[in-house]
């Protein structure tokens, strides 16, 4: 339920054990390696060694792929709630047949592209029979250009051409020539035109006039039947080869699990390798760094006891706190809230631990904002399988948690405020029987009815809420010596309250004029505090300005702050009657 002390490790040890103190310290997990200090790594004695992070990143993400097509081909099933395989250490940090697992996934990964280098050979072969098409009915070779003294041109104009007036326009240029229509579509006449070479150049002049479009069959040999009849059996023999390769792929479907426990493995030397980076070593010693939680000292004494090493734990200066890494330890109720905090960020070394503070009033906001037994009772089962199935460990356990326990809450609201699937049974005992005078479940309040009691419960809830950061806030200066600090902001923030309240209870309950007048004492003396507060630090007319800004904060920010907290109530409200409807 707090931040953990973290020492300094500095350690030196026999470079030929450096790999077997990583793989120890991998298995104990409580220490977080770093760059050694400016004026170690300026040692001409030290060097950095080789790393190998690169070549294990590209093997580790060779593997994924691998699983990722094999998912593909052969989608994984899985129960609904199935947990995550577990292994012992031993076995994770075993590197015995990794390379078969990396040439399995190789394997994998070429068939996968040479079965989409066929999809894209495929394609043109799929293109080269559709542009033959309009030339089927023509026997000649289509790669034949002419003879000696003629040529032959192929190509296309558009169908709006006549073909007569083309003819005219050729007769004009030479009598020996002649086109002829092989076929034609919607779009297009496909022709074929012979002539002398030596009009060869006036003739395409004359057609460009019509827009023709001459057709080039470079590769192709044959007629247009016999080349399409080729491109077929490229087909033919281009489907028979990847579906070798897919039938290949899915045979090695039953490795699945190999590559998967070969990817964990190389995430554990790809820490072990990048732990490695941040050393400097000599030929014979490996300097290293980091930070270890001061509970694990011993625990970390032990291990380092076993290798030819020297080391020192020592506790961070203060001005070390931004680089120090930060650890939360929370028991179950708080650890739920662990996901919450990681959503935005840690807190920094040397401050307060949020989640013990804010847990329980985000689970009771939680309840309040939902309130109905059936809600919460259908969130708590969720939990409890979802934690007897999935074993979830880290964020998932804190997610699942979080779920029990908003539930819990939700349920137990629920039954403060009569809902269940809003008021489901309410509606069925009045539909077998309308004549029934039940009320419906018991309640304490209600959101309908009462809506004002629950707009106040909500704010001053509210004011629990913000007035419990601001303790925390005042203990933090106190143990930074901003004792005044303390005093002038949060402390004319409570008396400020203490004669808020007791000008209420002079408004609604006593009715006393003694009351009266030291509400507005008490009220006066925390408005002088704050305005003192806020230019305590600041010279001549700046003063004014801080006590203008500090007035505007106070009443926008705080007690803007407090009147926020009325969505708990309209959250409530809003659940209940759009149940209902």
């Amino acid at each position: 339920m707090a931040i953990l002390k973290m020492k300094r490790l500095r350690l030196m040890i026999a470079r030929s054990q450096k790999d077997a103190l990583l793989r120890e310290l991998i298995r104990l997990g409580c220490v977080q390696f770093s760059e050694l200090e400016s004026e170690v790594q300026e040692l001409e004695a030290l060097h950095r060694e080789d790393s190998e992070t690169m070549a294990l990143k590209t093997q580790r993400s060779s593997l994924e792929r691998a699983v990722e097509i094999l998912g593909r081909y052969v989608p994984e099933k899985k129960p609904l709630l199935a947990a995550m395989p577990e292994v012992s250490d031993e076995t994770l940090l075993d590197g015995s047949g990794l390379l078969d697992s990396l040439a399995l996934a190789d394997e994998i990964i070429a068939d996968d592209d040479r079965i989409k280098r066929i999809g894209a050979e495929e394609s043109r072969e799929r293109a080269v029979i559709e542009s033959l098409v309009p030339w089927l009915p023509l026997d000649m070779p289509l790669d034949i250009d002419g003879t000696e003294r003629s040529s032959v041109l192929l190509g296309s104009l558009p169908v709006k051409i006549s073909l007569d007036k083309v003819r005219e326009a050729i007769g004009g240029v030479t009598e020996e020539a002649e086109l002829f229509e092989v076929s034609a579509d919607k779009k297009a006449s496909y022709v074929m035109i012979v002539c002398m070479k030596d009009a060869l150049a006036e003739i395409q002049e004359v057609l460009r006039g019509f827009d023709f479009t001459a057709q080039s069959f470079a590769g192709m040999s044959g007629p247009a039947k016999q080349c399409t009849a080729g491109c077929n059996a490229a087909l033919a023999r281009l489907g028979r080869e990847k579906e070798a390769l897919s039938a290949a792929i899915v045979e090695k479907a039953a490795r699945r699990d190999e590559l998967k426990l070969a990817a964990d493995r190389l995430e554990a030397r790809l820490a072990m390798s990048e732990a490695a980076d941040l050393a400097l070593a000599t030929e014979d010693v490996v300097v290293m760094q980091g930070w270890v939680p001061a509970e694990k000292e011993e625990a970390l004494d032990r291990t380092l006891s076993g290798f030819d090493c020297a080391w020192e734990c020592e506790e961070p200066a203060e001005a070390d706190y931004p680089e120090v890494p930060v650890s939360l330890k929370n028991n179950k109720l708080t650890n739920a809230l662990n996901m919450v905090t990681d959503m935005y960020s840690l807190p920094a070394y040397g401050t307060v631990d949020p989640n013990p503070l804010m847990a329980p009033f985000f689970i009771l906001f939680y309840g309040l904002m939902m309130a109905d037994i059936g809600y919460g009772i259908i969130m708590i089962a969720a939990a409890l399988v979802a934690m007897k199935k999935l074993k979830p460990r880290g964020g998932s356990l804190a997610f699942c948690q979080l779920l029990l326990y908003g539930g819990i809450a939700t349920a137990a609201m629920g039954v403060l405020t009569g809902g269940f699937f809003s008021d489901i049974p309410y509606q069925l005992v009045h539909l077998f029987n309308p004549k029934s005078t039940w009320p419906g479940l018991w309640h304490l309040f209600s959101p309908e009815s009462d809506s004002e009691l629950v707009l106040y419960g909500s704010m001053v809830l509210g004011l629990l809420h913000l007035n419990t950061g601001m303790v925390v806030s005042a203990v933090q200066k106190c143990k930074r010596g901003d004792k005044a600090g303390a005093i002038w902001e949060e402390g004319s923030l409570w008396v400020i309250l203490l004669g808020g309240v007791l000008l209420a209870l002079d408004m609604f309950f006593v009715h006393s004029s003694v009351l009266h007048y030291a509400a507005l004492a008490v009220l006066v003396i925390g408005v002088l505090m704050l305005l003192f507060g806020a230019g305590r630090n600041a010279k001549g007319f700046g003063k004014v300005t801080a006590a203008f800004g500090a007035i505007y904060n106070t009443a926008t920010g705080w007690f803007g702050d407090v009147l926020s907290y009325s969505r708990i109530m309209a959250l409530m409200l809003a659940g209940g009657v759009v149940g209902k409807v």
